[in-house]
């Protein structure tokens, strides 16, 4: 099968304006013939479902929190990107353009990058015009701040929740076409199987989290908005309940996955306490734009920070990296942090943090700007670790935060199966190897905002409203039939290990050897051990109870099921791309200096994997990155 990006001819600056020319409308009495399936109500599927109900589609919503607005959206802190250039200070859509295919060390697509710079500036008014209470300067115009990876302060933000502000404001959008009768929201229920016909995705089979009920559902088209797979390491900043399973039963199902070992580890974080803990905590990068990142220049200096005089101390990012200090990209942060715990020169109890200190910015700035901007990072640093960032430096240590894989789509963002599209960090997106701070949430709410309403529409004026299968169908039944075998086989398995004893093993096996760094003798070790894990599971795992109630094990153990799986294909992508670009770097293959060593003419391309079958490898397929725009060059922010 040979990948169609769909991405249209012409000048980069007109390709999105030319297609939404050329794509197909459904006229306003017609839309009212169309049903959609949404699932996951984070930025990208509220956007998406609030949208096409205003449209005049008829939508059902899936989520499987007791509310949308429990979605993993809202642990976004920093910020949302836009060029909108308020400050004056340089920026444009071309520079956020350039900005995000150099962070992503020039592995995404060019069209696809340049409308998401391109859409940017619509969401911000889109937001204000919701009532989302963006940070303002004192004359009243929205405020920005500086992210990773760019020397424009283009990051508009509220305080340090900006994520969950922005999903208020599409939350009441969609609540007002709840309300108007045009969405269906379905909470509590999490979607296990895509049904396929003829080639096409028709609907999809539900299990009722708080009565076990496997439903079904049927529609035109099919929206997967389902967020990231980081929680394949366990530990990550993810939300516990964050998983793979709806793009993971799509991929199984004919939909290629695309760079699945594209992984972003996230830099500021609050470091691992214990075997205790079940996930980590976020600092936000904004901290970045007033803390400064160090660690003694002694190996194995155990004074307390106020005791280390300035002359001992090693700003690392400021010394390498003087053009961008410590506002470098996550991965390049990341990479840092490791390699001078690794030397011995970490902080805290268990070596593996450095100092995030504002000790300078409170003396320049004074307490109550600084809390201002940051008050309430700051006070879930204390409560967590029980110590005053006012009056002694955070310690932070990387951890898995964002995925920049998932499924590939085209230009319309539609799967290689016609009929299911795939939205926000669902996607394999268009952050290439490394995502850029703040663009998380600008993907998110670009697709389901300004995206999908053109793209979606052209596939359903050409297919019809008439080409829809019942609930009825045989295809139905099938897939209903395959959750309940899966359920049953868990439920029967009766074994002596907890599901969250796999996902632990599996998370240590993803992580250090899948990780932060990679090498072929690791990743080829890490293949064998995930194998040997997930014949385990299948024979040894227990998870009690049964499907007619509420079953939280049995939730896990589904999903776990997957991520045993999606962690094998992690590191057949890892092992097959031999060079280091962004988030995957690979021991082998780096500068003198320990920087990402790419390999432009034998793998600028997106992996894009499909699935052939129960024990049977993968195959791989290449969509080649044409870059005409810019020019390749290695990544410096020195």
């Amino acid at each position: 099968m040979k990948l169609d990006s769909k991405v249209p001819e012409g000048p980069l600056a007109e390709k999105w304006t030319r297609h939404k020319f050329n794509l197909k409308l459904v006229n306003p009495a017609n839309k009212r013939k169309y049903e959609v399936i949404v699932v996951g109500t984070g930025l990208a599927g509220a956007s998406a479902a609030a949208t096409l109900a205003e449209l005049g589609y008829n939508v059902k919503a899936f989520c499987f929190q007791d509310s949308p607005r429990r979605a993993h959206s809202i642990a976004a802190q920093g910020g949302i990107n836009a060029a909108k250039n308020y400050q004056n200070d340089g920026d444009s859509v071309y520079r956020l353009f350039y900005d995000t295919i150099k962070g992503g060390d020039y592995r995404a697509r060019e069209a696809n990058v340049y409308r998401l710079a391109e859409v940017s500036v619509n969401i911000i008014d889109q937001c204000v015009a919701q009532g989302v209470p963006f940070a303002r300067e004192y004359g009243g115009l929205l405020a920005n701040r500086s992210f990773g990876g760019a020397q424009v302060s283009r990051t508009f933000y509220a305080r340090g929740q900006t994520g969950q502000q922005l999903l208020l404001g599409a939350y009441s959008a969609m609540s007002r076409q709840i309300a108007a009768g045009k969405i269906k929201m379905y909470p509590r229920t999490e979607m296990l199987e895509l049904v396929v016909h003829d080639g096409k995705a028709r609907g999809i089979i539900t299990r009722n989290l708080i009565t076990g009920k496997i439903e079904r559902h049927s529609a035109h088209a099919v929206l997967l908005c389902t967020g990231g797979y980081g929680n394949v390491y366990y530990l990550s900043t993810n939300a516990m309940g964050s998983n793979a399973t709806a793009i993971w039963r799509a991929h199984k199902k004919g939909a290629f996955f695309g760079n699945p070992c594209f992984t972003q580890i996230h830099p500021t974080c609050i470091p691992v306490s214990g075997d205790h803990q079940s996930k980590l905590t976020l600092m936000s990068e904004s901290l970045r734009n007033d803390g400064r990142v160090w660690v003694p220049k002694k190996v194995g200096d155990t004074r307390p920070p106020h005791e280390i005089p300035e002359e001992e101390r090693d700003y690392f990012l400021e010394r390498k990296y003087p053009s961008f200090g410590n506002l470098v990209p996550r991965d390049v942060a990341s990479r840092n942090v490791k390699y001078v715990c690794d030397e011995g020169r970490g902080v805290g109890a268990s070596k593996m943090a450095v100092y995030l200190d504002f000790a300078d910015a409170i003396k320049r700035d004074g307490i109550d700007v600084i809390r201002a901007k940051y008050g309430n990072l700051f006070d879930i640093y204390e409560k967590i670790t029980g110590e005053d960032p006012y009056k002694t430096p955070m310690r932070i240590y990387p951890a898995v935060h964002y995925t920049m894989g998932g499924l590939w789509v085209d230009y319309n963002l539609m799967t290689t199966i016609p009929g299911l599209f795939a939205l926000g960090e669902a996607n394999f997106s268009d952050h290439g190897a490394n995502r850029l701070g703040a663009s998380a949430l600008m993907q998110g709410l670009a697709d389901g905002y300004f995206i999908i309403p053109y793209t979606l529409g052209d596939y359903l004026a050409t297919i019809g409203w008439n080409d829809r299968i019942s609930t009825d169908h045989p295809a139905f039944a099938e897939a209903e039939q395959e959750v309940k075998d899966r359920i049953g086989t868990l439920l029967g398995i009766n074994g002596k290990k907890t599901v969250d004893q796999f996902h632990k093993e599996l998370g240590k096996i993803m992580w250090d050897y899948c990780g932060m760094s990679r090498n072929a003798e690791g990743l080829k070790g890490a293949k064998e051990k995930i194998r040997q894990l997930r014949e385990e599971y299948w024979q040894n795992v227990r998870v009690g109870g049964t499907n007619e109630e509420l079953n939280i094990t049995l939730e896990k153990a589904l999903r776990v099921a997957d991520f045993l799986e999606l962690g094998e294909l992690m590191v057949d992508d890892a092992l097959h791309r031999e060079e280091s670009c962004g988030g995957h770097f690979r021991e082998e293959y780096q500068t003198p200096d320990g920087e990402a060593l790419r390999n432009d003419e034998k793998f600028a391309y997106v992996a894009a994997w499909e699935y052939k079958g129960p024990n049977q490898p993968h195959q791989l397929h290449k969509e080649e990155l044409i870059f005409e725009n810019v020019k390749l060059t290695q990544r410096s922010y020195k």
